[in-house]
């Protein structure tokens, strides 16, 4: 190490400069729920688990937003996207014609009789 370092040049703050529209925070989050926001980073193969907490806050804002009837017709959707995956398509009742009785011999000879 030097006995002296030269620091008039040297910026205060962070290091990487914040794009526009973003803002710097300190917040506390429960252990469990920044444990599963890594997890889901972990399980998609990398990224970042603050991006993926953004966009969960987003959603949830946008929804907030959202008119009652765009929502009530998204949760009747999913509703209905669930309850048909999970519910096996009914079977189709096939009828045969119904067949007609065979005759008897008494029967039959009186019908060759008539012709």
């Amino acid at each position: 190490m030097r006995d002296e370092y030269d620091i008039r040049g040297g910026k205060r703050g962070a290091l990487d400069p914040l794009p526009p529209g973003k803002s710097r925070i300190t917040i506390r989050l429960d252990d469990e729920v920044l444990d599963w926001f890594r997890d889901q980073v972990d399980r998609a193969g990398g990224g970042n688990y603050q991006t993926l907490i953004n966009s969960a806050l987003r959603e949830h804002v946008t929804r907030e937003r959202e008119p009652l009837e765009d929502t009530l017709r998204r949760v009747i959707r999913e509703e209905l996207r669930v309850v048909a995956t999970s519910r096996p398509m009914p079977q189709r009742v096939v009828r045969r014609p119904k067949t007609r009785a065979k005759k008897t011999t008494a029967e039959r000879a009186r019908s060759s009789r008539r012709s």
